[in-house]
């Protein structure tokens, strides 16, 4: 079988830096196509269309275009702009052109991540200048960095006219990974292993089959999510859609009006709000406490 061709680091970064050219290009006509026909916005936290609709249109062109690190964020974090826009045939069509670019500009960094991951730091740092308004952006908030998956995230867009829409906060999430006890062991070994800590969890993980599956557990930021109830049942028959709404979610209305809703809680509640699965597979307590790894009951 015949290896990968690599791609030079030159081809590769072109082929970014038009795939981000094209983001941008995508994300400014939708933006030209509402402000010709403007539905509906609601801003979460901000009423309809925070009062008027010119701060709403503001509203929407940073949440679209918000592609910045801020100072001190965690880099696995993203800004969120929770919201509603009614959206007209050609406005929805918009979107998914936008929608379509930025699948093709995370196509283009997962490549580079597999090739030359080593351009991942240049990128964030050289991408943003290629478009004056965005550098005139970055200098006037004293932003430097591209943060990617803000770049690349999907703008949500329901399927199908929306009865009416239930916000909520979900702060249950967590990512589930599974460890095999030696690739625990060498996680623990990176630490320090002179540590008593340390010792104590790598007797404990010696103590085990090496065969054994391990759960290592990341929890996650509280999000909101909308259910989705449609006028109609879809053509599979479903009569509702749950999904998280990190960004603006896009509503087909052709009257420009936004489906009745409720205003969630201003902050995500303190606790948990699901009850525990009674099927719950993995331990309360975590195995390997300093690296979150929990052992399957």
């Amino acid at each position: 079988m015949n290896p990968v061709k690599k791609v030079p680091s030159y081809r590769l970064l072109g082929e970014l830096e038009e795939a981000f050219d094209q983001v941008i290009l995508e994300i400014e006509a939708l933006l030209a196509c509402h402000q010709r026909s403007p539905g509906a916005i609601w801003i979460f936290g901000g009423g309809e269309g925070a009062d008027t609709p010119e701060a709403g249109a503001a509203w929407l062109r940073l949440a679209l275009l918000d592609f910045w690190y801020q100072q001190g964020q965690d880099g696995r974090e993203t800004r969120t702009y929770v919201g509603m826009v009614a959206a007209d045939e050609g406005l929805l069509e918009r979107v998914g052109r936008v929608n379509a670019a930025k699948a093709e500009l995370a196509t283009r960094l997962a490549r580079i991540r597999d090739q030359a991951p080593g351009m991942i730091a240049e990128i964030k740092a050289v991408l943003p200048f290629r478009h004056p308004a965005l550098q005139e952006h970055l200098q006037g908030l004293g932003l430097a960095r591209l943060h990617l998956k803000q770049c690349w995230r999907a703008i949500p867009v329901a399927r199908a006219p929306v009865e009416r829409l239930r916000l909520a906060w979900y702060s249950s999430g967590r990512s589930i990974k599974r460890l095999s006890v030696r690739e625990a062991e060498t996680r623990l070994l990176k630490l320090d292993s002179t540590a008593p800590h340390v010792q104590i969890q790598l007797r404990k993980l010696a103590g085990i089959p090496e065969g054994e599956p391990l759960a290592q557990v990341q929890r996650q930021a509280p999000l909101m999510r909308a259910n989705l109830f449609f006028r109609e049942p879809l053509a599979e028959g479903r009569t509702r859609q749950a999904m998280n709404v990190a960004l603006p979610l896009f509503l087909p209305a052709p009257d420009g009006r936004l489906p009745h809703h409720n205003q969630p809680s201003p902050t995500p509640p303190e606790q948990r709000t699901r009850a525990r699965r009674r099927d719950e597979r993995l331990e309360d307590e975590p195995f390997l406490p300093s690296l979150r790894v929990f052992r399957y009951r």
